[in-house]
């Protein structure tokens, strides 16, 4: 069963969740992420597409909040999706938790699926990176 803390997290990614066109270039919010910190601190973050590669996914975007408020240490992560389901981080989005912990990596949490309360550890999903 998932704990509370799932659902804070769940509850603060939906609350961002808002799909919108901010201009004729850039849309945002179809897809949301919540981190929590090491400390127990809930970040957010929106998907900003645009029509060149400067968009950003929504679980960097939670995750570029936490380190603007001073932390670095991340032990869950979620997405919400346009479909409203949960979904695995990309590779950038991978990348960017492997380099921010090297050595602890995998071990952070990520919900796959909340009607299932499937989670995943990040070092079952990305289990051989170049960092060592």
């Amino acid at each position: 069963m998932l704990d509370n803390i799932w659902k804070e997290m769940i509850t603060a990614a939906q609350a961002v969740r808002k799909a919108r066109k901010i201009s004729d270039y850039i849309e945002a919010g179809a897809v949301s992420a919540a981190v929590l910190s090491a400390t127990g601190a809930i970040y957010t973050g929106v998907c900003i597409d645009t029509c060149s590669t400067l968009g950003i996914c929504a679980e960097r975007n939670a995750i570029f909040n936490m380190i603007t408020n001073g932390e670095q240490e991340i032990t869950r992560v979620l997405a919400i999706m346009p479909d409203g389901k949960n979904g695995a981080p990309c590779g950038a989005c991978r990348e960017l938790m492997v380099q921010l912990m090297p050595y602890k990596y995998k071990e952070i949490e990520v919900l796959m699926d909340y009607d299932s309360e499937r989670i995943v550890a990040l070092g079952d999903l990305t289990p051989e990176w170049w960092i060592r």
